[in-house]
């Protein structure tokens, strides 16, 4: 019979602890260990936001089985890894890849990997698939690059529930919204998010959406927020964040956290510190960010006001164009209009009827068209509508934002092949930035910080209690990169280039990056939260 044996060694403010699974004791009374995979000699960051340590890392079948100095038995598969760090693989909290993970083209998820990801979470600013079991289900049908964990999206459940109606919800539609929302918790979803600036996620008020996250607690859920101003009403936005988990009793955390716009730059740091008084008061509150002065949405999520886009694009614009509304809908536009410098901070990601467009910026093409930024605006709404990069973030907010010990690293992108979009940088590079530019060249984040923020904290503020450390008995997520060469290579303007300098990928033990080259499997699964 196997049996299990912990030994424990100490190093500078940190313990392993080790799991033998081999019968057979070497002179010193400890079993050697047998494994699959052994990553010899690298210098191990564990996820615990503790200083690295050489050591080695073994890996079984799917299972993390020794970490640190140990004896080792039989081994298949021997990797030196000196001079090379090996840590948890990422987790990437705020992910928009619902759909991109269950297609072929994109299920590898290979801009992920390439960042060190091998976790990500779906269901992000309530927008996503509100079957969390049959979306669960179809994962692990056709397999995927990375793990994946759902949140239920609270806008597409209100949707399915009462269509895009700007108004209350009835008594009965709120039963039917708590019932599905349980259905889903008891299938697995870790929480539910909600994006207080889109349609139809806006128009619940804070008594619904803390009627509904009361459900998600009571299965130990998180509620993520993509909250209901990011700009001048970045307080009042964080305080219903906090009226709702104070309502509902369960975990709240912030998406995307940041001030957006010159009107804005600096309020983050006040947010910092109503946050901080929340959380000494012993709730838990949480954050995530992706490393980047820009953010990326819909034009008309942009510049329209959410009221104003009740009913789909034709009712919008028929209020755009007259009625009683169209004047504070246009002095809304143009109130964007000056805090983006005429257009010219709006970058358009993709806009079908002139793919030329694609990362060039407002202001520039109108020019070109000769028409106001203004007018080029309801032109491209009339015609469906616009992705657009937005650059609108202080630098040094940015850098303010990822010192907090709680603001996880998230990209808010998505699985991409290159095309001829010119989307965000951050679906190639926002884990490869955090650690590369800002912990490394930078030095604004610790190197062991930023690991951390990228691995153990999500793990933590998600409820994994199975991946995001290297631990015995953990999931063999692991990545072995280099310190000097992992940077990202995506730019606003050639965004699709992947980031550089990680050697090994393991999901579930199996390698999706082996020597620097994707080995194209599909070894991820459905990760199911354990429902009470």
């Amino acid at each position: 019979m196997c049996h299990q044996q912990i030994r424990r060694l100490a190093g500078p403010a940190i313990t392993f602890a080790l799991l033998t699974l081999s019968p057979l004791a070497n002179a010193n009374g400890q079993a050697p260990i047998d494994a699959d995979i052994l990553l010899a000699g690298g210098s191990l960051h564990l996820g615990d936001g503790q200083p690295a340590t050489i050591g080695n890392v073994a890996i079984r079948d799917d299972k993390i089985v020794a970490v640190g100095d140990f004896e080792t038995g039989q081994i298949k598969r021997r990797i030196d890894c000196t001079g090379l760090i090996v840590s948890p693989g990422f987790i990437d909290l705020h992910n928009h890849s619902d759909g991109p993970v269950t297609r072929k083209e994109t299920r590898a998820v290979v801009n992920y990997l390439t960042q060190g990801c091998t976790t990500i979470v779906t269901g992000n600013c309530g927008s996503g698939p509100v079957d969390a079991g049959g979306y669960y289900d179809k994962i692990d049908q056709f397999g995927a690059g990375v793990n994946v964990a759902h949140l239920l999206p609270q806008g597409s459940l209100r949707r399915d529930v009462m269509g895009s109606e700007q108004r209350q919800a009835t008594d009965d539609e709120l039963a039917r919204m708590k019932e599905l929302a349980d259905k889903a918790m008891q299938d697995g979803a870790w929480g539910m998010s909600s994006g207080l600036i889109y349609v139809p996620s806006s128009y619940a008020d804070t008594a619904e959406l803390t009627e509904i996250a009361k459900i998600v607690a009571n299965h130990r859920g998180i509620y993520a927020s993509h909250i209901r101003n990011e700009g001048i009403g970045l307080l009042d936005a964080i305080g219903e964040a906090l009226e709702i988990g104070r309502g509902a009793n369960l975990p709240v955390h912030i998406s995307h956290f940041k001030s957006s716009g010159k009107d804005s730059w600096g309020l983050v740091r006040t947010a910092v510190d109503v946050i901080e008084r929340e959380r000494a008061e012993g709730r838990v509150i949480t954050a995530d960010q992706y490393p980047y002065t820009a953010s990326s949405t819909s034009l008309s999520a942009t510049f329209i006001p959410a009221w104003a886009r009740a009913g789909g694009s034709e009712k919008m614009l028929a209020r755009l164009e007259t009625g009683e509304d169209s004047k504070r809908i246009q002095e809304a536009i143009r109130n964007k209009l000056e805090i983006t410098d005429a257009g010219q901070r709006i970058q358009i990601a993709q806009y079908q009827p002139r793919p030329d467009w694609a990362g060039r910026r407002l202001k520039e093409i109108a020019e070109e068209e000769q028409i106001e930024p203004f007018d080029l605006i309801l032109q491209i709404e009339r015609n469906g509508g616009a992705s657009v990069v937005n650059h609108s973030i202080n630098e040094e907010d940015v850098r303010f934002v990822m010192q907090q010990p709680w603001v996880a690293t998230a990209s808010d992108g998505s699985s991409r092949i290159p095309s001829e979009e010119i989307p965000h940088p951050r679906s190639y590079g926002t884990f490869s930035r955090k650690i590369g530019h800002y912990s490394v060249r930078e030095q604004t984040v610790p190197l062991a910080q930023a690991v951390r923020s990228s691995s153990g904290l999500p793990a933590d503020i998600l409820g994994l209690t199975d991946r995001g450390y290297l631990r015995p008995d953990y999931y063999a997520d692991v990545i072995v990169w280099s310190e000097r060469d992992f940077i990202d290579r995506a730019t606003f303007a050639s965004p699709h280039q992947y980031s550089g300098g990680l050697r090994y990928a393991f999901v579930n033990g199996t390698p999706v990056i082996s020597d620097g080259g994707v080995t194209g499997a599909l070894p991820g699964r459905a990760l199911r939260h354990e429902s009470n």
